[in-house]
């Protein structure tokens, strides 16, 4: 019924930047926060960004101040864009939305996309 789907994902060097997107589809009503997650291998998934329906975004220590997370509300979707990049920035990057759907309109559940590589070479 929905769907998150990632796209930007490749590989950089160290320094470099990128822009990762996400789009939101599917029978959605409505959608409240956004994120940008990430696992490394071997390590757990973590937080990188999020932003609120109404624009509050929190970013991870670790890219505070090299990554933004704009987002388009008309278009249902969500970006992550990422500067400086560091060879400790290479994992795979997933999505997440709370959203409710058309069926579903009582609770936001989060909806997880299927993840895109990035990787930064040194």
């Amino acid at each position: 019924q929905v769907q998150l789907v990632e796209s930007g994902g490749c590989l950089v060097q160290a320094g470099g930047s990128l822009r990762l997107s996400c789009v939101a589809s599917g029978s959605i009503f409505s959608i409240n926060a956004m994120g940008w997650y990430r696992q490394a291998p071997g390590k757990q998934r973590e937080v990188v960004a999020t932003i609120t329906s109404g624009g509050s975004t929190n970013s991870a220590d670790s890219v505070n101040g090299r990554s933004t997370i704009p987002r388009d509300n008309a278009k249902n979707t969500v970006y992550l864009q990422m500067n400086s990049l560091r060879p400790e920035d290479t994992a795979v990057y997933y999505c997440n939305a709370d959203i409710t759907t058309l069926q579903y309109r009582r609770a936001y559940i989060g909806y997880w996309g299927q993840g895109t590589q990035v990787t930064v070479s040194s």
